[in-house]
């Protein structure tokens, strides 16, 4: 049985990290280092997943080759500020709200033609219309 390769494994990420950076496309400890902590860790975001802080930190750490505990708390908050920042300048939607988006831009709003203005099925027939003409 061949032994499994660590050389590029990415520290201080554990299994479904590990999992869902795959799946963005940070592979490799190289994949993150050029990609940069805060981006990596926007890209699992917006893939729909929902990592928590501690990822991000995690990925920080391993570019910095330490453990993600060890960062001073004054790099935590400027993690999560950047994020922010990320997040704000390009708002994560749900698929709900795609959904929303995609569906507002494919309704057109119709004009409104002769049959419109003749009423509905369901329309009062009299409304609009004088009780007491003869």
């Amino acid at each position: 049985m061949a032994a499994k390769d660590d050389s590029n494994k990415i520290r201080n990420v554990g299994p479904k990290g590990a999992a869902w950076l795959r799946q963005v496309g940070v592979r490799t400890q190289d994949d993150l280092v050029k990609l940069g902590s805060v981006d990596a860790f926007m890209k699992v975001k917006r893939a729909g997943f929902r990592p928590s802080l501690n990822l991000l930190y995690a990925l920080a750490g391993a570019i910095e080759n330490r453990h993600w505990a060890e960062l001073p708390d004054e790099q935590k908050r400027a993690l999560v500020a950047a994020a922010e920042a990320n997040e704000t300048a390009n708002p994560i939607k749900t698929r709900w709200q795609k959904q929303v988006e995609r569906s507002e831009r494919s309704v057109e709003p119709r004009e409104e033609s002769e049959s419109d203005s003749d009423g509905g099925f369901l329309d009062d027939p009299d409304a609009g219309h004088d009780a007491h003409e003869d």
